[in-house]
């Protein structure tokens, strides 16, 4: 009998990333497709698919941190690579946004196209449509989000600031990890 081969989607590190916004606080896959406007089957396969690729433990409720930043640091740019786009009205994200804009002064915005948003900028597709609703009242997505964009878009400095802050706020500063273990 042939496999199916499972292939990561685009919209599998925002669930994975809002896995780990919730910290230990418990979840429930309608709870993820309600924050994120996905419907839940798509939770599902996503957590599948990310269960298939070591993302998450047996279960599927748990992030495997130290893996997932592997994959952020050296995979996402080029299984999710975007291209700067036209001038368009957006949602800022990569270094326009928090945290990366109070360190990263540019006069070139890269936003998430969206007819509301405040800023105009270059045009940078997001990891998944739902995404310019969803972080509306999830800071700490974006934030999470706009890190990965710097990762996917951003120069080596942008890329390096986003990865150390990507680990400081996935692992936390109580993490156990030996430090020989946090790819620095």
């Amino acid at each position: 009998m042939k496999e199916k081969q499972q292939i990561m989607s685009p919209q599998d590190i925002v669930v994975l990333l809002k896995i780990i916004s919730y910290g230990d606080i418990p979840w429930f896959q309608e709870q993820l497709a309600d924050a994120l406007h996905i419907s839940q089957s798509e939770i599902s396969k996503s957590l599948k698919r990310s269960k298939f690729a070591g993302l998450v433990n047996h279960s599927g409720k748990k992030v495997l941190k130290m893996a997932l930043l592997e994959f952020l640091q050296y995979g996402i740019r080029y299984v999710f690579p975007v291209q700067p786009g036209a001038l368009i009205r957006g949602v800022p994200t990569a270094h326009s946004a928090l945290p990366l804009s109070n360190t990263i002064v540019s006069e070139e915005p890269y936003v998430w196209p969206y007819g509301k948003g405040s800023v105009r900028g270059q045009a940078i597709t997001p990891l998944y449509p739902s995404v310019v609703i969803a972080i509306q009242n999830d800071q700490k997505l974006h934030e999470f989000l706009a890190l990965v964009d710097a990762l996917r878009v951003g120069r080596a400095r942008e890329k390096e600031i986003a990865i150390k802050e990507l680990k400081k706020r996935i692992l936390g500063d109580d993490n156990k990890l030996d430090k020989k273990h946090l790819l620095l």
